[in-house]
């Protein structure tokens, strides 16, 4: 049986729409091993409409602790996904570095002043192929500073479907290679499937190159409703077997462990 574990999920403190401990109760419905929180949180504000109010990371904190210390019948992990923003790496390691976090998972969700997945119209009238270039090297970029523990659907630029003409294995092949020079592992999303591009993040196609370099991996939801808490897993842990994945990362106390599947 899988050691199942789920490590990105959202509640009421950003954008999710329960409580932590519905997703606690749906996690043990599925038998999994371990469960992580990881509300958004942007370093310099951000939408409140779904990131978290920077007041309420301690009220946050401590709520996840405590459900921790309260459960023995699952692990409950604290972690937070932290847009990566250049030019705000003081503000990033302030706060990953202000609670006991046992990761972090870092995602781009910005080019620019502009979001790539809240709607389809920042891609309208743009050179595709120089978006996509863009993104990868930000997500490397991001990769690089050591912040994260955990790269979050690294290929999101994907979501509405809009994709270069250029062949762009490579940048799929510079990826995998970034994450294995600085050491920080990746996720296979499964949330995509409920969005425009009906898939995971990153490409199905491209998970052998990450095994091929080593890079570590875990499966996660990315749920926003306890009903999406492990959701396709199955699917996911599938496909990594077929790409050559043979163990999964899990993380506490910000130091990763490697279990088979």
């Amino acid at each position: 049986m899988t050691y199942g574990t789920d490590y990105h999920l959202h509640t009421v403190y950003s954008d999710g729409k329960r409580e932590p401990e519905a997703y606690i109760e749906a996690a043990l419905s599925l038998k999994l091993k371990e469960i992580g929180f990881s509300d958004h949180l942007n370093p310099s504000g951000g939408d409140l409409k779904w990131c978290m109010d920077h007041e309420k990371l301690p009220e946050y904190a401590e709520h996840i602790l405590r459900l921790k210390r309260e459960h023995k019948d699952i692990a409950v992990r604290l972690g937070l996904e932290v847009d990566y923003l250049p030019g705000r790496e003081k503000e990033t390691e302030r706060i990953i570095n202000s609670l006991p976090f046992d990761y972090i998972i870092g995602s781009v969700h910005y080019l620019g002043d502009e979001t790539v997945d809240l709607g389809p119209e920042f891609y309208l009238g743009k050179d595709i192929d120089e978006i996509y270039e863009n993104y990868f090297n930000l997500v490397c970029e991001a990769a690089s500073t050591g912040f994260f523990d955990i790269m979050g659907h690294p290929d999101l630029v994907r979501i509405h479907r809009f994709r270069p003409e250029a062949d762009i294995t490579h940048l799929y092949g510079m990826m995998a290679s970034a994450f294995a020079i600085h050491d920080v592992a990746f996720e296979l999303n499964t949330n995509g499937r409920n969005k425009p591009l009906h898939d995971f993040y990153p490409d199905r196609k491209y998970l052998h190159l990450f095994a091929e370099q080593g890079v570590p991996v875990c499966v996660n939801s990315d749920g926003h409703f306890p009903e999406r808490t492990g959701q396709y897993f199955s699917e996911a842990y599938d496909l990594l077997k077929r790409a050559g994945y043979r163990e999964m990362a899990v993380f506490s106390g910000r130091e990763r462990y490697m279990i088979p599947f």
